[in-house]
């Protein structure tokens, strides 16, 4: 069984958008009105704007939704997207103002630098909390959603980069509402919808144009089936959601008949409506014609949706009454303190629990070493491998504090990765709570949300289950929606709001302890009890469970490979738990003596396919001693058992003692059989050392694997995100090149264009250096083009002009201009213009000369006063002639 930590019945209690972030992690959804409109709510970033319209477009001309859009927006800049996303689509495109009522047909866009809640229809602005480059708006405002609108919200994730939006998608699923993401194909950025697929949380990927068509129907037939919950009357209903449950179990071997019916059908109600479905009898149907989709409702049924510190109230407590007794309690030298956490999903809850113990012994600092081992057990092999890895992704830091990323994480590519020394505090592996044999001898056992979705005869068996696995002082923690109910006797409270319960002294019987697997051939026991009404706990199956419990001699039904399936009656005397890691098989928890018998045995039993019996022997150490008779025997009928193996233990006489006093020569036969069975029994004392050793190489050589697939992981991981940032690169180089190419093309016109007016031009730098010139110049100066840079006074110039440099530095100062008249040394004439130069933000940053030539002008003025100045210094009147 897994721990969901989905919703609890709908008369738990609400929360408030406040706690938007939490609730939909913690408290049942907002009994929504019934006029208040379904909600999409919408996340994009990067590359979310062409994403955006050809969602829009894709939308029905009246849905009959409200659509509200949450991007990654510059809190500095005005938003433009309003207007941007009015252009595509008919619907009314609004920015949100504080306390806007939603209503249907509408687009609501979020406005820069705030974070968006909703509750009870009603959307409100908030001033974000972190600081710029970790806020979370797409999380913030889906879990908000996903807590106000329960089943009735759809989240859909577009094109951007990071993870935001993963942890609200976690609470929309948990709510059983629906999950879109864009194929990460198709998005510009694939970061945001790739972390959503990958987590399992889509429910639908497909094109972005195709989005507002399922969205539709899937609302459409959600309300057509309604909200309706299966009676005892509805008989047909009920043997359909039976037959589901078998297929099930026929399918994954894992049997849901104890969760609560009205849970399992909100799942299934869940899928029939993507599937478009109306009746539970075609489900069945669609599910025998499609097996996947049985693995998919499996998944469905499994989601485990947690988060680290959940409860930060119940945490603390926690840590100031159960954590900091236990390090504050009288040292003793390699104290270990044991844990169990139960349905643990991918190990946050397991990992805060390592967190907060640190944290409290670092406090405590006790005398003697503490030290805590938590087992971490879950259904899902999935999410078993994902905690093991211990690599969550950027958003953790919604619900982790800063001091605690920095000193138990490490920041990775992927994002966040918790430390080896906490990761060596947890041991995960894949248990049924129900069917499994449990963790014992604990000081602390956490099983959080998960008997919400169980019956009252399982929350009753797991209770005794709980309290048998607890030490006297051991104390249980529950989550915030559950209680020990009827099981007062066995649990009191220690801290009721925090949901935390000590073990009390109260007597469980024995069938309470009784989780057998349910090994009968599923469709024939279903069909049997359907056709006869025969109620479960009938005479007959009483009367077994008697002769089994009492009198029926006890036994471990195993695999193959020596993998303990079932346990019959108290084999403690035959099997202990070894140290470390978790392990289920028999040749790792046989007791010496035992350990020997059964390397021979059952491979025997497996390759002979008959019983092997070995009779009288020695199990335990030399001071506690047993004898027993061991029988092996392989199993053919019934169907399901085929090629498993039943063990069975029966106690023995003892040996009879050897003479010791008879040195008789005719006894020497006797004394040499003697030697050789002490011969044989060292040759398999060697033995067993080997085989130890080998399963010692076996385990870390699987430990290395693992850490191997782990490095693989990670490379790949670093590959792809390599390749990301490659692509990423080569666009912005591209635009580069682009912007080199105008940039060049820009610089030849300006070159042509100078130089087609035959100006001689000089750009002079603000400490009067050269900057540029045109080619007209070097007529003038005597410039080359490593002059570039030079002061004006080192280069020569055939002008005669002295003050040059003054008039250029008086030019800067008072950001004026003037025009001159400049000789040459060989009479040339040009005409000097000394102009500020400013650049395109209208600074001055530098100065601009130009020479114009004038020679010609001044050649034919100094003509023209020369023949006006000829009449004058003849002194006569110029001849006129009236007939001219």
């Amino acid at each position: 069984m897994t721990s969901t930590d989905d919703s609890p019945e709908p008369s738990s209690q609400a929360r408030t958008s406040q706690d938007a972030p939490d609730s939909a992690l913690q408290g049942a959804p907002q009994s929504t009105s019934p006029l208040a409109p379904p909600i999409v709510g919408v996340g994009a970033s990067a590359g979310g704007l062409e994403a955006l319209e050809d969602l829009l477009r894709g939308l029905p001309e009246q849905p009959g939704f409200a659509v509200v859009v949450v991007q990654h927006l510059d809190p500095t800049r005005k938003g433009m997207l309003t207007e941007l996303l009015q252009r595509v689509t008919p619907l009314s495109v609004v920015q949100v103002e504080d306390g806007m009522t939603v209503v249907p047909n509408q687009v609501y866009v979020i406005p820069p630098g705030k974070d968006l809640s909703v509750l009870k229809g009603v959307l409100y602005l908030q001033e974000p909390t972190g600081r710029r480059g970790t806020r979370l708006p797409i999380d913030f405002f889906l879990r908000s959603l996903a807590a106000d609108q329960g089943g009735h919200c759809v989240g859909v994730i577009l094109s951007g980069t990071g993870s935001d939006g993963t942890l609200g998608m976690r609470a929309i699923k948990e709510q059983a509402g629906m999950t879109l993401a864009q194929p990460p194909d198709e998005a510009q950025y694939a970061s945001m919808p790739s972390s959503v697929i990958d987590a399992g949380l889509a429910d639908m990927v497909v094109p972005v144009r195709l989005m507002g068509e399922r969205i539709s129907d899937y609302l459409i037939r959600k309300k057509q089936i309604g909200t309706r919950r299966i009676s005892n009357k509805d008989m047909d209903q009920r043997h359909a959601l039976e037959k589901i449950v078998v297929l099930l179990r026929t399918r994954t071997s894992h049997d849901f008949a104890d969760y609560k019916t009205n849970t399992l059908y909100r799942r299934i109600e869940r899928r029939m409506s993507l599937h478009q479905l109306d009746k539970l009898s075609q489900y069945v149907q669609f599910l025998r014609d499609n097996p996947q989709e049985l693995d998919l409702l499996f998944k469905e049924l499994l989601i485990g949706v947690t988060s680290f510190f959940r409860d930060p109230m119940a945490w603390e407590s926690l840590q100031a009454q159960v954590l900091t007794p236990l390090c504050q309690a009288p040292p003793s030298q390699g104290r270990v303190l044991r844990a169990w956490v139960a349905g643990c999903s991918t190990g946050e809850e397991a990992y805060s629990l390592a967190i907060a113990f640190r944290e409290v012994l670092e406090e405590c600092a006790p005398g003697g070493r503490i030290m805590l081992q938590v087992f971490a057990t879950d259904l899902n092999e999935h999410a078993i491998e994902r905690a093991r890895q211990g690599l969550y992704p950027p958003n953790i830091a919604a619900d982790v504090s800063p001091e605690r990323l920095q000193r138990f994480f490490q920041e990775e590519a992927g994002g966040y990765r918790v430390n080896r020394a906490i990761r060596e505090t947890v041991i995960f592996a894949t248990q049924n709570v129900i069917m499994d044999p449990p963790f014992t001898k604990l000081d602390l056992l956490i099983c959080r949300n998960l008997l919400i979705y169980l019956n009252t005869t399982a929350q009753h068996k797991l209770m005794s289950l709980f309290h048998y696995s607890l030490l006297p002082d051991g104390v249980l923690f529950l989550g915030n929606a559950e209680s020990v109910g009827g099981d007062s006797e066995l649990f009191t409270p220690l801290d009721a709001r925090a949901r935390l319960f000590h073990r009390a002294e109260g007597r469980i019987s024995v069938p309470d302890l009784d989780f057998r697997s349910r090994l009968a051939e599923p469709e024939v026991e279903t069909q049997a009890r359907w056709a006869s009404g025969a109620p479960a706990g009938s005479l007959q199956s009483q009367a077994e469970q008697v002769l089994l419990r009492e009198f029926a001699p006890p036994g471990l039904l195993v695999n193959a490979d020596g993998d303990i399936l079932y346990v019959f009656g108290r084999t403690g005397d035959y099997l202990e738990p070894a140290s470390g890691r978790a392990n289920w098989n028999i040749h790792v928890m046989a007791r010496d003596g035992l350990r020997q018998e059964l390397a021979v045995l059952l491979p025997r039993a497996v390759r002979e396919q008959q019983s092997i019996s070995q009779s009288s022997i020695g199990v335990g150490n030399a001071d506690r001693q047993q004898f027993i008779n061991l029988t092996v025997s392989p199993i053919q009928d019934p169907e399901p058992l085929k090629g498993m193996l039943m063990i069975v233990f029966q106690p023995a006489p003892s040996r009879p003692s050897l003479p010791t006093e008879s040195l008789d020569p005719k006894d020497r036969k006797d004394s040499r059989i003697q030697e050789m069975e002490q011969a044989l029994q060292q040759s398999r004392e060697d033995l067993r050392a080997t085989r130890e050793t080998m399963q010692a190489s076996q385990e870390e050589l699987r430990s290395a694997n693992e850490e191997l697939q782990s490095t693989n992981e990670e490379l790949t991981t670093s590959k792809e995100e390599m390749q990301s940032l490659n692509e990423e690169l080569q666009t912005v180089n591209a635009e580069l090149q682009s912007k080199v190419e105008e940039l060049t093309l820009a610089n030849s016109d300006m070159k042509n264009l100078l130089d087609s007016t035959d100006i001689a031009t000089l750009f002079l730098s603000k400490d009067l250096r050269v900057r540029r010139f045109t080619a007209a110049a070097q007529r003038i100066f005597k410039l080359i083009a490593t002059d570039v840079g030079r002061p004006l006074s080192d280069i020569v110039t055939d002008l005669d002009y002295p003050g040059l440099h003054d008039d250029v530095q008086e030019v800067l100062r008072s950001l004026s201009h003037f025009i001159e008249e400049i000789p040459t040394r060989d009479d040339r004439w040009y005409q000097v213009k000394v102009m500020p130069y400013r650049n395109l933000d209208d600074v001055i940053d530098g100065v601009v000369v130009t020479f114009t030539d004038i020679t010609k002008a001044k050649a034919l003025e100094s003509r023209l006063r020369g023949i006006q100045s000829a009449p004058e210094e003849s002194g006569g009147e110029p001849d006129h002639d009236p007939g001219r």
